[in-house]
Order: structure tokens, then sequence, then C-alpha cells
């Protein structure tokens, strides 16, 4: 390119009559281009000159070449300095004209100093702008790069992979060649010049390929004899492509049969005979546990099961491959094969399921569990309420608690205590068992009114066998009553000493209507736990006891769960007793679903596939699988334990109760509760109220409703149907109706009780007793005709009465018992004979009565027997 022409500049006009304006200055040039074969083409350029305003205020022109956009924008939006005063600023608005390049024909206004802090700002903005997007493509740079050098990365791997891939090819041609050539070897030329399958002769062809073998073509019905083509050296090369007559003969050089042609044609000749070379043994590891069948025994050695059913023939059993045998019989039946036997339990399956060891780093203070126990109506329920601020009692049917109940509440420090209310009714020994062995601490409450009772004697020996502290709440010192001191004496016959009188137990007397020291006994509450120094690792998986189960008919089987180490979560697959089931919801006891319960957090826990056993130990599984063995272990465990216990065993003490039981009446119940520990608690009393003349049998027990399957079952053992705190469904009513069959609903279990005891008294046979009404003494025999012998006798104590029955004694031997058939007195019928007179009597069916006897004379009456 070449510069031809100079160019023009155009100067700033300025008329009077006329607004300023200013032109641009425009440089205009012409540039020849050069192209190929000579060519050229001459363009006209326009080069752009703006004015640069330097620090003296001075404009000096600059010109600015067209291609650089970037840098005439920076150029434009440089900032202006703001004049001192107006009139400076109307001084410094002509020079600002001409630095500042405008198109033609535009006016040039003043700016204001707003316009200018305006313009100031938006260039701080433009420049904070550059500044991100030049970040921006810093950032994506360097993304680029890094992706850049992954991709390489992997092109240079896939090389690699490649040439590792051609060296392996290489390697299995050559390996494939040298077979080929020792084939030829072995088999000699006659075989080699045949397997390349080629022979013309006259009207015949001869085609030998890889898979088919030989095929002859005909023409015109004759056959000519193929003639053998001599065979050339191997090039060590495939022929690719189709195989034709054309290509056959053409080529000049062998075709290569294929491994596999070979192979099928070293079987053809050798009859498929099997190889003489005898295959290496492998020797593995089997698993057996305490049975398992002879398919399973044989698939884990990779034994053929005949040849385990050889062997067992050998040893004289005969079996099919479904039999089972013991785990004995197997490690003898592997170890002769050459396997090495580890032998396993099938409790093998829940080891380690429950109590891992925690590392010390993870442990964290954890809120104490707090058990309140006591004899029914002392008051803990309304203790629990009066720390909960709540109203449970009232809610309970007969004012007396037959639930355990698991709650949290928060102390004056903003600790939190879980506490467990536990019934104290006789038939609830189970539930407060499972209280107290759950429990970190152990609050008695004992009335200040009523002293100790049975039930509390009971909750100490719990507290005792559980090894926990025990605090003593004396309730009811509000009452006028109330006797503290009396309580602290009667705890001393139990080797519990309290504080006050020198002992170790801590105690504190409360009044939960009053609500007095209630503050006093959390206190003293968290003290007990900070000398326990109770810790748990919130972050290992979940473990935890079931405190109540129930059924509930829209929620399905629901499980209250003590969560005491780890933190249970939704959608955990967790495994409780026989039942498991993945968490579904976390219900607090506020009602409130939760995430996650961490530990001593009592919730309900939805999910389950059945309805768990109170009492059993929840854990949490890594799968379903896992869940699943667990499970079906302990379910045949139950089966098993219940088909032992319904064997008849053949000890001879077991043999003579079952002889003595044979003929005791029984009393057939279908009990349906709404929790499994009222249930329970239910079958244990009825279980207690048996004799050896009556037992109450229990054909089914449950927890939910009463269904058409409960009815059923009542009607085919004719039984009466129990629901307490549920209801029949109607469908079950219906059928009820129809089969009457009865269903009593109870909600206190000791009413329930005592009309089951009432029933069973009416099976016992009543019991007859004997009252002495008087004697005589015989005189005289009369025979009377048509009568028979009649004794003439006068009474000498009571009375006799007609029909009653009579003893007759002979020198104090009774020698006849029966009844009085006549009684006279005076030739005259008599109703009763008072002492002292004189009478005639007869006795039924019996006439050897002689003078001297003495007939006693006594009433029978039978008496209702009970419970």
């Amino acid at each position: 390119m070449a510069n031809t022409k100079d160019p023009g500049e155009k100067t700033l006009s300025v008329a009077p009559s006329k607004t300023l304006t200013i032109k641009r200055s425009v440089e205009q040039g012409v540039v020849r281009q050069s192209f190929s074969h000579g060519r050229s083409k001459a363009v006209v350029v326009e080069k752009v000159k703006r004015r640069v305003v330097g620090p003296g205020g001075e404009g000096k022109a600059e010109a600015a070449p067209a291609p650089k956009p970037a840098a005439a924008k920076k150029a434009a939006a440089a900032p202006e300095p703001a004049p001192k005063s107006r009139a400076a600023a109307k001084t410094a608005a002509p020079k600002e004209a001409l630095t500042a390049p405008k198109p033609s024909g535009v006016v040039l206004p003043t700016l204001t100093e707003e316009e200018r802090e305006a313009r100031g700002k938006a260039l701080v903005h433009a420049r904070v702008r550059e500044a991100e997007e030049r970040r921006v493509a810093e950032q994506e740079a360097r993304r680029r790069d890094a992706r850049d050098a992954t991709d390489r990365s992997e092109r240079e791997a896939a090389e690699a992979r490649k040439r590792e891939e051609e060296a392996r090819r290489a390697s299995e041609e050559e390996t494939k060649r040298k077979a080929e050539l020792e084939a030829r070897k072995r088999f000699g030329d006659d075989a080699a010049a045949k397997s390349a399958g080629l022979a013309i002769s006259g009207r015949t062809l001869v085609l030998e390929d890889e898979e088919d073998g030989p095929r002859t073509s005909r023409r015109g019905g004759k056959t000519a004899a193929a003639a053998p083509k001599p065979v050339r050296a191997p090039t060590g090369e495939k022929r690719r492509g189709r195989l034709t007559v054309v290509t056959a003969l053409s080529s000049g050089e062998e075709r290569q049969r294929s491994v596999a042609s070979f192979r099928r044609r070293v079987q053809r000749m050798t009859g498929h005979r099997p190889s003489d070379e005898p295959k290496e043994k492998i020797a593995r590891e089997v698993v057996i546990p305490e049975t398992i069948t002879i398919q399973e025994l044989a698939n884990r050695m990779a034994e053929r099961a005949v040849d385990v059913i050889r062997m067992l023939m050998q040893q004289g059993q005969m079996l099919k491959i479904t039999d089972a045998i013991d785990a004995d019989t197997a490690q003898l039946i592997a170890e002769e094969l050459g396997h090495t036997v580890k032998r396993i339990s099938e409790a093998d399956v829940v080891e380690g399921l429950f109590d891992t060891p925690d590392d010390a780093a993870y442990l964290m203070p954890r809120p104490p569990v707090v058990t309140i126990m006591g004899h029914v109506d002392h008051g803990k329920t309304s203790l629990l309420d009066a720390i909960r601020q709540t109203d449970v009692v009232s809610g309970e049917a007969g004012g007396i608690t037959q639930h355990i109940g698991a709650y949290q509440v928060s102390a004056r420090a903003g600790a939190k205590i879980t506490f467990i209310d536990t019934p104290g009714h006789a038939a609830f020994t189970a539930m407060r068992a499972r209280g107290a062995k759950v429990t970190d601490v152990v609050v008695l409450v004992v009335a200040a009114d009523d002293g100790v009772k049975p039930q509390t004697v009971e909750a100490i020996n719990h507290a005792r066998a559980a090894k926990v502290p025990l605090i003593i709440a004396i309730n009811k010192i509000d009452k006028a009553d109330a006797k503290p001191e009396r309580v602290r004496t009667e705890l001393l016959q139990h080797e519990i000493q309290v504080e006050s009188l020198g002992g170790e137990t801590l105690e504190v007397e409360v009044s939960a209507t009053k609500k007095t020291n209630l503050d006093k006994l959390l206190d003293m509450i968290s003290l007990q736990a900070e000398i326990l120094d109770l810790k748990a690792n919130p972050t290992r998986a979940a473990e935890g006891t079931v405190i109540e189960a129930k059924l509930d008919r829209g929620r399905g089987p629901v499980a209250t769960v003590l969560v005491q180490r780890g933190t249970l979560r939704v959608g955990d697959i967790v495994v409780a007793g026989a039942e498991w089931g993945r968490v579904r919801a976390l219900v607090n006891d506020q009602g409130t679903q939760v995430e996650a319960a961490g530990p001593s957090m009592p919730v309900e826990v939805l999910g389950f596939n059945g309805t768990p056993e109170a009492g059993d130990r929840l854990a949490i599984v890594e799968n379903e699988a896992r869940a699943r063995e667990i499970t079906d272990y302990r379910q045949r465990q139950r089966r098993d334990s219940a088909a032992r216990g319904m064997k008849m065993s053949g000890s001879l003490e077991q043999m003579m109760s079952q002889l003595k039981s044979a003929g005791r009446k029984e009393f057939p119940l279908v009990i349906k509760g709404d929790v499994q520990g009222s249930v329970e608690a239910i079958v244990s009393s009825l279980e207690n109220l048996g004799t050896d003349e009556v037992i109450a049998r229990l054909i089914h027990a449950g927890v939910g409703g009463i269904t058409e399957s409960d009815v059923t079952l009542a009607e085919t053992s004719g039984a009466a149907i129990i629901g307490f705190n549920v209801r029949a469904h109607k469908e079950a009513r219906v059928e009820a109706e129809r089969a009457g069959v009865e269903i009593r609903y109870y909600n206190i279990i000791y009413d329930l009780v005592d009309d089951v005891k009432k029933a069973m008294s009416g099976l016992l046979s009543p019991t007859l007793r004997e009252t002495a009404l008087g004697s005589a003494e015989v005189l005289e025999i009369f025979d009377v005709s048509k009568v028979g012998k009649v004794a003439g006798c006068r009474v000498t104590e009571g009375k006799v009465e007609r029909g009653a029955n009579v003893r007759l004694i002979r020198d104090n031997v009774v020698i006849h018992e029966g009844k009085l058939a006549t009684l006279k007195r005076f030739k005259d019928d008599a109703r009763e004979v008072l002492a002292g007179q004189e009478c005639g009597m007869s006795f039924e069916n019996y006439e050897d009565m002689r003078q001297g006897d003495v007939i006693e004379c006594y009433r029978v009456e039978s008496v209702q027997r009970s419970l």
C-alpha cells in the first residue's frame, strides 16, 4: 500500500449570526491496494483527528487512527476538570468545545456541576465494569486452559491405550501364526494342503471356507477328482474381503485358516475326546452355616451336585439335591474335595448390630432420661403435668395412667430433660421394668398421706436391678394429713436412707397441685446428671429402645422410640425385633414432625412393616437386604421356640402336671388392645387368675381394632372378644351379630380383670355346705303294712324336718346315709318335729334300723364359689 495524496484540513468557522459549531477535522488520503496477477485498486481513506486537552488547558490536535476504537472510547470518556467559578466555566467552555470532537451541526451546551458529577460517576462505573469484565475474562481463560490441559491428557491416555491395543493385537497375531505353523508340522503337508481349501479339477470346484468345510459344485451330474495344489509358504497376513473363484485363482498367496475353524477340525478328527491334560484344581474357602442344602453346598464349592451326592452315598446316606445336611457332614465333604471351611452360626447375622464402641473424640453431652415411678394414685402423672404445664391426667380413663409416655422438657438453665411416665397399677409390672431399663435416673414418687405401698417397693426393686440412682419425691405435702417424716421412716425399712437422715439418696418435698418445689426437683435431676457425666455420639447410626407400639388405622404401625445413641433420620432403614421398615416420619412429644432425633429424644416412628414388640431394641442397617436377613432370622427363632413349647416333653414332672391340668375348665378369650404394653399387662393379669379348676385360655392377643378375622376366630373357638380402648370395625360388628359372638369393651384395666374373674367363677363347680338340723334316738321298731319298718324315735336335739338328709349311726359308726321318707306324729304326717317330742320315721330304700341307733338330720346347701 502507498499513500499517494496529502490530506487537507478543515478549520473551525464561527458565524456571528449562527450558533457556534465545530466541524470534525478529517484527513483524506488515497491508498492503492495490490492484488494478484498485477491488479491494483485505489481506495479513499479518511483519517479523523482529535484534540487532547493537556494539563495547561491548551488543546493539541492528535491524529486518531481509525482501526483502534477502544483507544478512542477511552479518550472520549476522560474526565474534565470542573471550573472554579461561573466566569471560569464560561471561559473554559470554548476550549472544551475545541477539545471534544463532535459531529458537525451539534450544539455544544454548557455543562453544569450536576452533569459533570453524573459523567464522573458514569466513568467510574464504566471503569468498574471494565475491571469486572477483565476479571471474568481472566477466569474464563484459566478455565479454558484447564479444560485444554484435561483434554490433552485424555488424548495422550487414549493414544497410549491405542498403542497398547496395537501391541496386544500384534502379539496375538504372532502367537496365532506360530500356532498354525506348529499345527502344520504336527499334521503334515497333506493336512496343510487340505486346509488351503482350494482344489480345481475338470468340471468340479471344491472350496473350503472357515465355517462350513468343503463345498462341492457339480455340473452335469459329473464329479471330477480334485487335484491337490502345491502349498505355498504362509505370508503371515490374513486375506481380507470375500473369497471367490477368481480371487482364489489369481491370488499368489495361500488363504489362512482361522483358529476357531482349526479347533473345530481337530475336534471332528478326534471325536470330541476329552483332553488328557488334567484341569487345575481350585481350592476355595467355603462358608458353611449350621444347616445347608446339597445344592447350595455344591454351588459354594463350584462342584457338581452329583459328586456330592455320590460321596454321601459312600457314607451310607441316601439324600436328594434339595435335602439339608448338618455343618459337620458338609465340612467333611468340603475338606475331602480339597476346600477350606469357615463355619458360621445363624446368630452371626445380628453380630455387630448393637453396642459398637464410640470414639471418645465424638462424644457430646446428652440430656438425662428420667423415669417417674411409684404406687398407683400417688400423683406421678400430675407431677409431670405440673412440670410440663399440660393436662394428661384428664385424658386418662378412670384417672389412672395405663400407657407409658415419654416427654422432653427444658429446665431453668436451658438444659433438656427426658421424662418417662410409667403406670403404677399392679398389672403394669413389665412396663415399669422397661422404663427402668432405659433410664438414667429414677424419680420415686411417694404420697405423703399414704406412705410406702406395694408398687413403691416394686419400683425400688426395679431401680436396683437397673443400677440407676434414686431421687425421692414426697408428693401431696399440701394436704392436711401429710406426714413426710413417716415416708422417710418407712423407706428405711427398704434400705433407702435419704439425705436428711444422713444417707446419700436425694429427696424433695413437692406438691403437684400447688406447684411447690418443682424447680428444686429439676435442679436435683440436673445435678445428678452432671455427676453421671452422660455423653453420646450424635454422628453415628442410631440405636434406641421401643417403649411402646401400637397399630393406628390411619398411620399404620407406630412405635414410640427413645433414641439412646446416634441420630435417627427420616429415610433410615431400621430394625426392631422381628419387624423392619424405612422411616417415613418422626413425630416428637408435642405432635410436630421432625427430620432427625438425637440422643435421649423420644419420638414416634412411622414406617414399620408390622407392629414391633414393646421393649425391642432398634438399630439402623445399611440396606433392605440386611434388614430382611435379620428379621427372617428372628422370626424363625420365634417360630422354633413356639414349636418347642407346643411339643410334649418326655419328662415325668411335666407329664404329671399335664395330667393334673387335664380336667381343668377353660375360659377362651380373644384380646385386642390399643398398644402393645396394655395387651401385655392384660395377658399377664388374666394368666394370674387361673386355678387348678379353671384357666383363661387366650386364643389370640394383638394390637389394633377388632376385625372380621378376630370374629371368625372367636366363633370357631367359642370365645368372647374383649376390646381395650379399641372398637370393632363395622364389618366385624355385623359378623359378630350374625354369629352370636359377644364383644365387650373396656377402658380401665381393673374393670376388665374383675369381669373376667366373675365369668371364670361361674365355671367353678359349687361347694356343698352341710348344716346340722338335729338328732333323734330310736326307741322302738314297728312293722307297718304297706310301709315297712318304722322307727319310733324321740328328738333329743334340734329338730327333724321331712325330706331332710339323715345319717344312721350305730356304735358311733355311720351305717347309712340317705333321705327321710316319712315323718309322722300320732298317725299324722308332720312337716317338722322339735326337740323333746316323739315321732315315727322311715328311710328311703333302707329298713335295717335297730333300737338304740342315733339318727342325725342335716341339710345340704350349694354355695357358689369365686376366684
